[in-house]
């Protein structure tokens, strides 16, 4: 070396680089989810009757009774679908019979 210091190596990353894995701009693209993303994922929960699993959906093209108040829930409206996480029948009978709430109604199930 002739007499020339080496400047060292920048630890900056360049665009993209975040250093976990492969690049983003690499990925293959994903549409978002926007079901999953607002809370479209079941839950298990505790209720009256044992446990169950609810899922809020954002709407169908059907139009449902709603077992908390006995009152429609329209096409298109935002509501719960729960179903037995304990079905003696099996999780396909389960599903089976599951039931579309109002998101209140399912709220203040506990309530009633």
């Amino acid at each position: 070396m002739d007499g020339v210091a080496k400047r060292p190596r920048s630890r900056r990353r360049g665009p993209g680089m975040t250093g976990r894995g492969p690049r983003a701009r690499d990925a293959e693209y994903r549409p978002l989810d926007l079901e999953r993303a607002r809370g479209g994922a079941p839950r298990r929960e505790a209720g009256p009757g044992g446990e169950w699993f609810s899922r809020r959906v954002s709407g169908s093209d059907k139009t449902y009774i709603c077992p908390g108040c006995s009152q429609q829930i329209p096409p298109g409206v935002a509501h719960v679908v729960a179903w037995k996480a304990d079905s003696v029948m099996g999780d396909a009978a389960a599903l089976e019979d599951r039931r579309h709430w109002h998101a209140g109604c399912w709220a203040g199930r506990n309530r009633r």
